[in-house]
Protein backbone atom coordinates (compact mmCIF):
# COMPACT_ATOMS: atom_id res chain seq x y z
CA UNK A 1 0.00 0.00 0.00
CA UNK A 2 1.36 3.32 -0.84
CA UNK A 3 1.79 6.44 1.46
CA UNK A 4 -1.19 7.94 -0.06
CA UNK A 5 -3.58 5.44 0.43
CA UNK A 6 -2.20 5.28 3.93
CA UNK A 7 -2.91 9.00 4.75
CA UNK A 8 -6.08 9.14 2.97
CA UNK A 9 -7.18 6.03 5.36
CA UNK A 10 -5.72 7.86 8.29
CA UNK A 11 -7.80 11.13 7.62
CA UNK A 12 -10.88 9.16 7.19
CA UNK A 13 -10.77 6.81 10.24
CA UNK A 14 -10.60 9.16 12.85
CA UNK A 15 -13.41 11.57 11.73
CA UNK A 16 -15.04 8.22 11.02
CA UNK A 17 -15.02 7.42 14.96
CA UNK A 18 -15.85 10.68 16.19
CA UNK A 19 -18.71 11.00 14.22
CA UNK A 20 -19.91 7.55 14.95
CA UNK A 21 -19.61 8.49 18.80
CA UNK A 22 -21.24 11.40 18.13
CA UNK A 23 -24.25 10.17 16.11
CA UNK A 24 -25.09 6.94 18.46
CA UNK A 25 -24.79 9.39 21.58
CA UNK A 26 -27.51 11.97 19.90
CA UNK A 27 -29.89 8.99 19.08
CA UNK A 28 -29.17 7.28 22.70
CA UNK A 29 -30.33 10.77 24.02
CA UNK A 30 -33.59 10.58 21.30
CA UNK A 31 -34.48 7.07 23.01
CA UNK A 32 -34.24 8.15 26.05
CA UNK A 33 -36.00 11.08 25.74
CA UNK A 34 -38.75 9.12 23.92
CA UNK A 35 -39.09 6.38 26.94
CA UNK A 36 -38.12 9.04 29.51
CA UNK A 37 -41.64 8.49 31.76
CA UNK A 38 -41.29 4.45 31.34
CA UNK A 39 -37.92 4.60 33.43
CA UNK A 40 -37.98 7.31 35.91
CA UNK A 41 -39.52 6.37 39.49
CA UNK A 42 -39.68 2.77 38.58
CA UNK A 43 -36.42 1.33 40.60
CA UNK A 44 -34.14 -0.22 37.95
CA UNK A 45 -31.02 -1.69 38.54
CA UNK A 46 -28.08 -0.22 37.15
CA UNK A 47 -27.51 -3.31 34.90
CA UNK A 48 -31.23 -3.60 33.49
CA UNK A 49 -30.56 -0.14 32.28
CA UNK A 50 -27.12 -0.52 30.42
CA UNK A 51 -29.05 -3.77 29.16
CA UNK A 52 -31.09 -1.41 27.52
CA UNK A 53 -28.98 0.95 26.42
CA UNK A 54 -26.66 -1.83 24.71
CA UNK A 55 -29.48 -3.59 22.86
CA UNK A 56 -30.15 0.09 21.26
CA UNK A 57 -27.07 0.93 20.53
CA UNK A 58 -26.71 -2.54 18.33
CA UNK A 59 -30.55 -1.14 16.70
CA UNK A 60 -29.43 2.05 15.92
CA UNK A 61 -26.76 1.19 14.14
CA UNK A 62 -28.97 1.08 10.89
CA UNK A 63 -29.04 4.56 11.03
CA UNK A 64 -25.81 6.01 13.19
CA UNK A 65 -24.16 4.30 10.49
CA UNK A 66 -25.07 5.86 6.84
CA UNK A 67 -24.66 9.57 8.87
CA UNK A 68 -21.30 8.69 10.47
CA UNK A 69 -20.32 7.40 6.75
CA UNK A 70 -21.61 10.65 4.98
CA UNK A 71 -20.38 13.01 7.75
CA UNK A 72 -16.13 11.22 7.54
CA UNK A 73 -16.19 11.34 4.37
CA UNK A 74 -17.17 14.95 3.68
CA UNK A 75 -15.44 16.04 6.53
CA UNK A 76 -11.88 13.86 4.89
CA UNK A 77 -12.13 15.48 1.80
CA UNK A 78 -12.87 18.80 2.92
CA UNK A 79 -9.91 18.92 5.15
CA UNK A 80 -7.96 17.28 2.05
CA UNK A 81 -9.47 20.10 -0.30
CA UNK A 82 -8.91 23.08 2.07
CA UNK A 83 -5.77 22.01 2.93
CA UNK A 84 -4.44 21.65 -1.21
CA UNK A 85 -3.70 18.13 -0.39
CA UNK A 86 -6.15 17.15 -2.93
CA UNK A 87 -3.95 19.11 -5.16
CA UNK A 88 -0.74 17.55 -4.40
CA UNK A 89 -2.01 14.06 -4.84
CA UNK A 90 -3.68 15.05 -8.42
CA UNK A 91 0.15 16.90 -9.12
CA UNK A 92 1.84 13.51 -8.57
CA UNK A 93 -0.46 12.22 -10.95
CA UNK A 94 -3.60 10.00 -8.93
CA UNK A 95 -6.95 11.15 -9.74
CA UNK A 96 -9.20 11.40 -7.11
CA UNK A 97 -10.67 7.87 -8.31
CA UNK A 98 -7.39 6.21 -7.73
CA UNK A 99 -6.67 8.20 -4.70
CA UNK A 100 -10.51 6.87 -3.24
CA UNK A 101 -9.60 3.42 -3.88
CA UNK A 102 -8.51 1.97 -0.54
CA UNK A 103 -11.86 4.34 0.94
CA UNK A 104 -13.92 2.77 -1.37
CA UNK A 105 -12.57 -1.34 -0.19
CA UNK A 106 -12.69 -0.17 3.36
CA UNK A 107 -16.12 0.85 3.17
CA UNK A 108 -17.43 -1.68 1.21
CA UNK A 109 -16.24 -4.08 3.97
CA UNK A 110 -18.54 -1.81 6.00
CA UNK A 111 -21.51 -2.39 3.85
CA UNK A 112 -20.87 -6.16 3.66
CA UNK A 113 -20.00 -6.26 7.64
CA UNK A 114 -23.26 -4.48 8.08
CA UNK A 115 -24.99 -6.92 6.03
CA UNK A 116 -23.98 -9.33 8.29
CA UNK A 117 -25.17 -7.27 11.13
CA UNK A 118 -28.49 -7.45 10.28
CA UNK A 119 -29.07 -10.77 9.13
CA UNK A 120 -27.34 -12.44 12.32
CA UNK A 121 -27.38 -9.87 14.91
CA UNK A 122 -29.94 -7.39 14.52
CA UNK A 123 -33.00 -9.73 14.79
CA UNK A 124 -31.47 -11.45 18.46
CA UNK A 125 -30.46 -7.84 19.29
CA UNK A 126 -34.22 -6.93 18.30
CA UNK A 127 -35.95 -9.88 20.44
CA UNK A 128 -34.04 -9.14 23.71
CA UNK A 129 -34.42 -5.47 22.93
CA UNK A 130 -38.07 -6.05 22.60
CA UNK A 131 -38.95 -8.03 25.46
CA UNK A 132 -36.91 -6.06 27.83
CA UNK A 133 -38.84 -2.83 26.51
CA UNK A 134 -41.96 -4.59 26.93
CA UNK A 135 -41.45 -5.49 30.47
CA UNK A 136 -40.00 -2.32 31.37
CA UNK A 137 -42.70 -0.42 29.70
CA UNK A 138 -45.33 -2.63 31.92
CA UNK A 139 -43.40 -2.44 34.98
CA UNK A 140 -45.37 -0.12 38.05
CA UNK A 141 -43.73 3.14 39.04
CA UNK A 142 -42.63 2.38 43.08
CA UNK A 143 -44.65 2.30 45.54
CA UNK A 144 -44.22 6.35 46.93
CA UNK A 145 -46.76 8.08 49.57
CA UNK A 146 -47.29 11.57 49.20
CA UNK A 147 -48.33 13.45 52.08
CA UNK A 148 -52.05 14.22 52.32
CA UNK A 149 -53.00 11.88 49.16
CA UNK A 150 -53.99 8.76 48.92
CA UNK A 151 -52.63 6.30 46.90
CA UNK A 152 -54.20 3.32 44.96
CA UNK A 153 -51.16 1.56 43.41
CA UNK A 154 -51.18 -1.64 45.83
CA UNK A 155 -54.11 -3.58 44.06
CA UNK A 156 -56.71 -3.83 46.31
CA UNK A 157 -55.54 -0.86 48.79
CA UNK A 158 -55.91 3.31 49.20
CA UNK A 159 -53.64 4.61 51.49
CA UNK A 160 -53.12 7.81 52.76
CA UNK A 161 -50.95 9.86 55.54
CA UNK A 162 -50.74 12.95 56.33
CA UNK A 163 -46.90 13.36 57.03
CA UNK A 164 -43.87 11.38 56.77
CA UNK A 165 -40.40 11.17 58.19
CA UNK A 166 -37.14 12.50 55.99
CA UNK A 167 -36.37 9.26 54.90
CA UNK A 168 -39.95 7.83 54.19
CA UNK A 169 -40.01 5.26 56.86
CA UNK A 170 -42.42 6.73 59.37
CA UNK A 171 -45.92 7.71 58.04
CA UNK A 172 -47.66 9.61 60.69
CA UNK A 173 -51.71 9.72 60.72
CA UNK A 174 -52.83 6.60 58.48
CA UNK A 175 -55.35 6.13 56.84
CA UNK A 176 -55.87 2.46 54.59
CA UNK A 177 -58.98 1.51 53.04
CA UNK A 178 -59.00 -2.00 52.07
CA UNK A 179 -61.17 -2.96 48.96
CA UNK A 180 -60.15 -6.59 48.69
CA UNK A 181 -63.25 -7.49 49.82
CA UNK A 182 -65.22 -5.79 46.87
CA UNK A 183 -67.16 -3.63 49.20
CA UNK A 184 -65.84 0.24 49.13
CA UNK A 185 -65.92 0.91 52.46
CA UNK A 186 -66.69 -1.85 54.19
CA UNK A 187 -62.88 -2.18 55.54
CA UNK A 188 -61.39 0.81 57.25
CA UNK A 189 -57.80 1.26 59.32
CA UNK A 190 -56.61 4.49 61.36
CA UNK A 191 -53.47 4.42 63.21
CA UNK A 192 -51.36 7.31 64.91
CA UNK A 193 -47.93 6.06 63.30
CA UNK A 194 -46.81 3.13 60.39
CA UNK A 195 -43.17 1.83 60.14
CA UNK A 196 -42.79 0.70 56.30
CA UNK A 197 -40.26 -2.03 55.42
CA UNK A 198 -39.91 -4.51 52.92
CA UNK A 199 -39.56 -8.34 53.24
CA UNK A 200 -35.86 -10.48 52.57
CA UNK A 201 -37.37 -11.19 49.43
CA UNK A 202 -38.94 -7.85 48.36
CA UNK A 203 -41.81 -9.39 47.28
CA UNK A 204 -44.25 -7.82 50.06
CA UNK A 205 -44.23 -5.08 52.10
CA UNK A 206 -44.63 -4.84 55.70
CA UNK A 207 -46.28 -2.18 57.71
CA UNK A 208 -45.61 -1.78 61.23
CA UNK A 209 -49.00 0.11 62.98
CA UNK A 210 -48.52 1.55 66.26
CA UNK A 211 -52.35 3.04 68.26
CA UNK A 212 -55.30 2.71 65.84
CA UNK A 213 -58.50 1.13 65.41
CA UNK A 214 -59.38 -1.11 62.15
CA UNK A 215 -63.24 -0.63 61.59
CA UNK A 216 -64.97 -3.86 59.72
CA UNK A 217 -68.50 -4.07 58.22
CA UNK A 218 -69.35 -7.89 58.48
CA UNK A 219 -71.92 -8.49 55.30
CA UNK A 220 -73.07 -11.71 54.43
CA UNK A 221 -71.80 -11.95 50.28
CA UNK A 222 -74.87 -13.50 49.26
CA UNK A 223 -77.11 -10.53 50.96
CA UNK A 224 -78.44 -8.39 48.11
CA UNK A 225 -80.17 -5.95 50.23
CA UNK A 226 -79.60 -4.07 52.79
CA UNK A 227 -79.55 -5.81 56.20
CA UNK A 228 -80.78 -3.80 59.40
CA UNK A 229 -79.33 -6.57 62.08
CA UNK A 230 -76.05 -6.71 60.16
CA UNK A 231 -72.43 -6.54 61.99
CA UNK A 232 -70.18 -3.93 62.67
CA UNK A 233 -67.06 -4.39 64.38
CA UNK A 234 -64.35 -2.18 65.70
CA UNK A 235 -60.93 -3.61 66.90
CA UNK A 236 -58.68 -1.49 68.77
CA UNK A 237 -54.83 -2.13 69.16
CA UNK A 238 -51.29 -0.60 70.28
CA UNK A 239 -48.95 -2.59 67.57
CA UNK A 240 -49.74 -4.90 64.65
CA UNK A 241 -48.74 -5.45 61.23
CA UNK A 242 -50.04 -5.24 57.88
CA UNK A 243 -48.62 -6.68 54.98
CA UNK A 244 -49.08 -5.95 51.03
CA UNK A 245 -48.11 -7.63 48.57
CA UNK A 246 -45.77 -5.82 45.72
CA UNK A 247 -45.47 -8.54 43.15
CA UNK A 248 -47.20 -5.82 40.75
CA UNK A 249 -43.93 -3.75 41.54
CA UNK A 250 -41.02 -6.51 40.66
CA UNK A 251 -39.90 -6.50 37.38
CA UNK A 252 -41.06 -9.82 35.82
CA UNK A 253 -38.93 -10.87 32.39
CA UNK A 254 -41.83 -12.20 29.53
CA UNK A 255 -40.64 -15.65 27.67
CA UNK A 256 -38.94 -14.28 24.46
CA UNK A 257 -40.55 -16.98 22.36
CA UNK A 258 -43.42 -14.93 22.44
CA UNK A 259 -42.03 -12.50 20.50
CA UNK A 260 -39.92 -14.60 17.85
CA UNK A 261 -42.45 -14.36 14.80
CA UNK A 262 -41.98 -10.57 14.88
CA UNK A 263 -40.74 -9.57 11.24
CA UNK A 264 -38.26 -7.73 12.33
CA UNK A 265 -36.74 -10.43 14.73
CA UNK A 266 -36.61 -12.78 11.74
CA UNK A 267 -33.22 -13.40 9.25
CA UNK A 268 -33.53 -13.86 5.79
CA UNK A 269 -34.10 -18.07 6.14
CA UNK A 270 -36.73 -17.53 8.95
CA UNK A 271 -38.55 -14.69 6.33
CA UNK A 272 -38.18 -16.33 3.77
CA UNK A 273 -40.11 -19.85 5.63
CA UNK A 274 -42.41 -17.24 7.28
CA UNK A 275 -43.53 -15.75 3.86
CA UNK A 276 -44.31 -18.75 2.64
CA UNK A 277 -46.37 -20.00 5.00
CA UNK A 278 -48.13 -16.97 5.29
CA UNK A 279 -48.64 -16.89 1.84
CA UNK A 280 -50.42 -19.98 1.71
CA UNK A 281 -53.14 -19.30 4.52
CA UNK A 282 -53.25 -15.80 1.78
CA UNK A 283 -54.45 -18.49 -0.62
CA UNK A 284 -56.58 -20.51 1.19
CA UNK A 285 -58.34 -17.57 2.62
CA UNK A 286 -58.43 -16.48 -1.49
CA UNK A 287 -60.02 -19.88 -2.52
CA UNK A 288 -62.40 -20.08 0.35
CA UNK A 289 -63.94 -16.18 -0.61
CA UNK A 290 -64.22 -17.74 -3.96
CA UNK A 291 -65.93 -21.09 -3.37
CA UNK A 292 -68.75 -18.99 -1.03
CA UNK A 293 -69.31 -16.15 -3.62
CA UNK A 294 -69.37 -18.60 -6.69
CA UNK A 295 -72.27 -19.69 -5.80
CA UNK A 296 -74.33 -16.14 -5.71
CA UNK A 297 -72.95 -15.32 -9.44
CA UNK A 298 -74.69 -16.98 -12.35
CA UNK A 299 -73.53 -16.99 -16.12
CA UNK A 300 -75.93 -16.75 -19.15
CA UNK A 301 -72.96 -18.60 -21.45
CA UNK A 302 -71.23 -21.57 -20.45
CA UNK A 303 -68.51 -20.04 -22.95
CA UNK A 304 -67.55 -16.71 -20.72
CA UNK A 305 -64.54 -18.32 -20.25
CA UNK A 306 -63.37 -19.73 -23.89
CA UNK A 307 -60.94 -17.45 -25.33
CA UNK A 308 -62.09 -19.03 -28.64
CA UNK A 309 -65.37 -17.14 -28.60
CA UNK A 310 -65.46 -13.64 -29.34
CA UNK A 311 -68.00 -10.94 -27.70
CA UNK A 312 -70.60 -9.32 -29.79
CA UNK A 313 -71.31 -5.88 -29.73
CA UNK A 314 -74.63 -4.93 -29.65
CA UNK A 315 -75.62 -1.42 -30.55
CA UNK A 316 -79.61 -1.07 -29.24
CA UNK A 317 -79.28 -2.80 -26.16
CA UNK A 318 -82.06 -2.51 -24.05
CA UNK A 319 -82.98 -1.96 -20.53
CA UNK A 320 -83.01 -6.64 -19.04
CA UNK A 321 -85.44 -5.75 -16.66
CA UNK A 322 -88.20 -3.57 -18.40
CA UNK A 323 -87.41 -5.55 -21.35
CA UNK A 324 -87.09 -9.51 -21.05
CA UNK A 325 -88.76 -9.58 -17.61
CA UNK A 326 -92.61 -9.74 -16.84
CA UNK A 327 -94.16 -7.20 -14.86
CA UNK A 328 -95.62 -9.13 -12.17
CA UNK A 329 -92.17 -11.12 -11.61
CA UNK A 330 -89.98 -7.92 -11.44
CA UNK A 331 -90.66 -7.57 -7.71
CA UNK A 332 -89.14 -11.11 -7.02
CA UNK A 333 -86.08 -10.69 -9.39
CA UNK A 334 -85.43 -7.20 -7.99
CA UNK A 335 -85.40 -8.89 -4.30
CA UNK A 336 -83.60 -12.06 -5.01
CA UNK A 337 -80.91 -10.13 -6.56
CA UNK A 338 -80.69 -7.36 -3.43
CA UNK A 339 -80.41 -10.56 -1.27
CA UNK A 340 -77.56 -12.06 -2.97
CA UNK A 341 -75.56 -8.58 -2.86
CA UNK A 342 -76.44 -8.45 0.87
CA UNK A 343 -75.19 -12.21 1.18
CA UNK A 344 -71.92 -11.16 -1.03
CA UNK A 345 -71.75 -8.17 1.10
CA UNK A 346 -71.51 -10.53 4.23
CA UNK A 347 -68.88 -13.02 3.31
CA UNK A 348 -66.59 -10.54 1.76
CA UNK A 349 -66.79 -8.10 5.18
CA UNK A 350 -66.65 -11.63 7.53
CA UNK A 351 -63.10 -12.36 5.44
CA UNK A 352 -61.81 -9.09 5.05
CA UNK A 353 -60.24 -9.32 8.52
CA UNK A 354 -58.54 -12.67 8.24
CA UNK A 355 -57.16 -11.47 4.64
CA UNK A 356 -56.51 -8.39 5.57
CA UNK A 357 -54.06 -9.99 8.59
CA UNK A 358 -52.06 -12.16 6.29
CA UNK A 359 -51.91 -9.54 3.55
CA UNK A 360 -50.40 -7.35 6.20
CA UNK A 361 -48.20 -9.63 7.43
CA UNK A 362 -46.77 -10.60 3.39
CA UNK A 363 -46.05 -6.88 3.11
CA UNK A 364 -44.10 -6.52 6.61
CA UNK A 365 -42.16 -10.02 5.60
CA UNK A 366 -41.50 -8.30 2.01
CA UNK A 367 -40.29 -5.37 3.46
CA UNK A 368 -38.16 -6.82 6.19
CA UNK A 369 -36.59 -8.22 3.69
CA UNK A 370 -35.30 -5.80 1.26
CA UNK A 371 -34.05 -3.96 4.19
CA UNK A 372 -31.63 -6.57 4.88
CA UNK A 373 -29.63 -5.26 2.03
CA UNK A 374 -30.94 -1.80 1.92
CA UNK A 375 -28.55 -0.63 4.94
CA UNK A 376 -25.30 -2.35 3.12
CA UNK A 377 -26.54 -0.30 0.05
CA UNK A 378 -26.97 2.71 1.82
CA UNK A 379 -23.37 3.06 3.25
CA UNK A 380 -22.00 2.90 -0.06
CA UNK A 381 -24.32 5.55 -1.62
CA UNK A 382 -24.27 7.92 0.97
CA UNK A 383 -20.24 7.56 0.65
CA UNK A 384 -20.27 7.94 -2.91
CA UNK A 385 -22.24 11.28 -1.89
CA UNK A 386 -20.13 12.84 0.79
CA UNK A 387 -16.70 12.10 -0.49
CA UNK A 388 -16.88 13.88 -3.95
CA UNK A 389 -18.87 16.71 -2.22
CA UNK A 390 -16.15 17.11 0.71
CA UNK A 391 -13.85 17.45 -2.31
CA UNK A 392 -15.96 20.08 -4.01
CA UNK A 393 -17.02 22.28 -1.27
CA UNK A 394 -13.20 21.92 0.11
CA UNK A 395 -14.54 22.95 3.39
CA UNK A 396 -12.99 20.17 6.87
CA UNK A 397 -14.08 20.83 10.29
CA UNK A 398 -17.65 20.36 11.95
CA UNK A 399 -19.08 23.69 10.23
CA UNK A 400 -20.25 23.93 6.55
CA UNK A 401 -19.58 19.75 6.40
CA UNK A 402 -22.14 19.19 9.48
CA UNK A 403 -24.70 21.35 7.43
CA UNK A 404 -24.20 19.79 4.41
CA UNK A 405 -24.10 16.37 5.46
CA UNK A 406 -27.80 17.04 7.84
CA UNK A 407 -29.34 18.28 4.65
CA UNK A 408 -28.26 15.07 2.24
CA UNK A 409 -29.27 12.57 5.12
CA UNK A 410 -32.36 14.33 5.89
CA UNK A 411 -33.07 14.09 2.07
CA UNK A 412 -32.31 10.15 1.93
CA UNK A 413 -34.00 9.75 5.60
CA UNK A 414 -37.65 11.63 4.01
CA UNK A 415 -37.75 9.40 0.85
CA UNK A 416 -36.56 6.42 2.96
CA UNK A 417 -39.38 6.85 5.72
CA UNK A 418 -42.04 8.27 3.00
CA UNK A 419 -41.59 5.64 0.50
CA UNK A 420 -41.70 2.95 3.16
CA UNK A 421 -44.46 4.12 5.15
CA UNK A 422 -46.64 4.13 1.48
CA UNK A 423 -45.46 0.20 1.13
CA UNK A 424 -46.63 -0.52 4.61
CA UNK A 425 -50.28 0.88 3.53
CA UNK A 426 -50.16 -1.08 0.37
CA UNK A 427 -49.46 2.41 -2.11
CA UNK A 428 -46.25 1.38 -3.25
CA UNK A 429 -44.96 -2.48 -3.54
CA UNK A 430 -42.29 -2.85 -0.83
CA UNK A 431 -39.36 -3.81 -3.01
CA UNK A 432 -39.87 -0.53 -4.64
CA UNK A 433 -40.84 1.74 -1.14
CA UNK A 434 -37.73 0.20 0.45
CA UNK A 435 -35.20 1.16 -2.50
CA UNK A 436 -36.87 4.32 -3.57
CA UNK A 437 -34.33 6.42 -1.40
CA UNK A 438 -31.38 4.32 -3.25
CA UNK A 439 -32.92 4.59 -6.97
CA UNK A 440 -33.56 9.05 -5.86
CA UNK A 441 -30.28 9.67 -4.93
CA UNK A 442 -28.20 7.29 -7.06
CA UNK A 443 -28.10 9.99 -10.12
CA UNK A 444 -27.26 12.16 -7.34
CA UNK A 445 -24.17 10.37 -6.40
CA UNK A 446 -22.85 10.00 -10.80
CA UNK A 447 -23.37 13.72 -11.08
CA UNK A 448 -21.16 14.54 -7.83
CA UNK A 449 -18.49 12.35 -8.90
CA UNK A 450 -18.62 13.21 -12.44
CA UNK A 451 -18.25 17.30 -11.03
CA UNK A 452 -15.40 15.76 -8.51
CA UNK A 453 -13.49 14.26 -10.98
CA UNK A 454 -13.58 17.34 -13.43
CA UNK A 455 -12.31 19.47 -10.72
CA UNK A 456 -15.67 21.50 -11.12
CA UNK A 457 -16.56 24.33 -8.97
CA UNK A 458 -19.74 23.41 -8.20
CA UNK A 459 -20.24 26.04 -4.95
CA UNK A 460 -18.61 28.77 -6.11
CA UNK A 461 -20.61 31.31 -5.49
CA UNK A 462 -18.29 34.15 -7.81
CA UNK A 463 -19.13 31.90 -10.72
CA UNK A 464 -22.86 31.94 -10.13
CA UNK A 465 -22.76 35.50 -9.34
CA UNK A 466 -21.14 36.44 -12.87
CA UNK A 467 -23.31 34.23 -14.66
CA UNK A 468 -26.13 35.92 -12.91
CA UNK A 469 -24.38 38.97 -14.45
CA UNK A 470 -24.35 38.16 -18.02
CA UNK A 471 -28.05 36.73 -18.09
CA UNK A 472 -29.26 40.15 -16.39
CA UNK A 473 -26.64 42.39 -19.02
CA UNK A 474 -28.36 39.84 -22.35
CA UNK A 475 -31.79 40.92 -20.54
CA UNK A 476 -31.35 43.93 -20.44
CA UNK A 477 -30.05 44.58 -23.83
CA UNK A 478 -32.69 42.33 -25.43
CA UNK A 479 -35.16 45.20 -23.73
CA UNK A 480 -33.90 48.07 -25.14
CA UNK A 481 -33.16 46.90 -28.31
CA UNK A 482 -37.32 46.31 -28.82
CA UNK A 483 -37.84 49.42 -27.31
CA UNK A 484 -35.49 51.31 -29.95
CA UNK A 485 -37.43 49.71 -32.48
CA UNK A 486 -40.51 50.68 -31.54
Amino acid sequence: MKKIHLLILQAFIRPFVVCFCIVMFVLLMLFLFKYIDDLIGKGFEWYVLLELIAYQCAVQLSMALPLSMLLSSIMTFGNLGESYELVAIKAAGYSLRKAMTPLIFLVTLFAGGSFLFSDYILPVVNLKMGSLLWDVRNKKADFLIKPGIFNNTIPGYSIRAKSKSDDGTILKDLMIYDHTTGNTASNVLLAKEGFMQNSADNNYMILRLKDGVRYQESRSQNAKRYDPRQQFTRFRFKETEQKFDMGAFQMKRTDESLFKSHHSMLNLKQLKLYTDSNRIQLDSVSRTIFHETKNYINYLSPYHHDAKVKPIEVSDFKDFLTEYVPKDKRRNVISNTLSQIQQLNNIFEMKEAEYKLYSDKDIRYDIEFHRKFTLAVSCLLLFAIGAPLGAIIRKGGLGLPVVVAIIFFLIYHIISTVSEKASRDGSLEPILGMWMAIIVLTPLAAFLTYKATTDSSLFDVEQYKLKLQAAWKWVISKFTKKSSVQ
